[in-house]
């Protein structure tokens, strides 16, 4: 067996229904797992999703929670464990981005995006843990951002949420070791998505300019390096955080 092939596997992927979710849970599926991709709302593009996955021969299917909810986490990994007795891959992606300067944020705004990104993964890790320290090993990929490494401008909770992630997956690296599970984290860069597709002209420049390789990622790019650090290829590598951001920082 390939070291990326995910045949007899279980993956979840949080966030799955567009973007770099929706890539990383068409690659975990033409690899051979079995896909469950979360959403919050959007159930036409979570179908989309799934039938993509399908088509190419995959099994995946699709599961609405709030990942912000601690206890629709721990109901979520139940419900995948009873159904599909394990689960070998979790990749903690949804998100939430809420803008604006420090001065005039919400306590509501900062709080939405904390418990988004950063509870919310935490919460999932920690439901997790315990079927993969009962099977005996187990990878979990977060996703953070390059927002999180060197900070920007009227993001200070977004960056706060992507920051702690990589102070949490680092933590829980060393704490999970032991028990065979491997916690590490992609971080992106400027990626081509709708939310960067809605960008003026002028403002589509300016990044272009910060990247040394001069263009935006693609989703598949990011899917990629979360696929490897899940496989046994990345089977000595742990509390890591891999930047696929074109050079922006190094």
């Amino acid at each position: 067996m390939s070291e990326l092939d995910f045949k007899d596997k279980v993956a979840l992927v949080t966030g799955g229904s567009r973007g770099i979710g929706r890539a990383c849970a068409v690659e975990f599926g033409t690899r051979g797992a079995s896909v469950i991709l979360s959403y919050a709302g959007n159930e036409s593009a979570a179908a989309e999703t799934v039938k993509a996955i399908t088509d190419a021969g995959g099994k995946a299917k699709a599961v609405r929670f709030d990942v912000a909810d601690s206890t629709a986490c721990s109901q979520a990994i139940e419900e995948i464990i009873k159904e599909f007795g394990r689960l070998d891959v979790l990749v903690n992606n949804a998100g939430v981005a809420i803008d604006g300067l420090v001065m005039r944020f919400k306590d509501e705004d900062w709080d939405k995006v904390l418990d988004t990104n950063l509870k919310g993964a935490w919460a999932l890790i920690r439901a997790a843990s315990r079927p993969m320290v009962k099977q005996k090993g187990g990878a979990v990929v977060n996703l953070t951002s390059v927002v999180g490494e060197m900070g920007n401008g009227g993001q200070s909770a977004y960056a706060a949420s992507k920051a702690g992630l990589i102070g949490m997956t680092k933590a829980l690296a060393r704490e999970l070791a032991s028990r065979n599970i491997r916690v590490n984290a992609v971080s992106p860069g400027f990626i081509a998505t709708d939310m960067t597709s809605n960008l003026s002209e002028d403002l589509k420049t300016k990044m272009l300019d910060a990247i040394p390789l001069s263009r935006l990622g693609e989703s598949a790019e990011i899917a990629k390096a979360v696929v490897f650090l899940a496989s046994d290829q990345a089977s000595y590598i742990t509390g890591e955080v891999l930047r696929v951001n074109g050079g922006m920082y190094m």
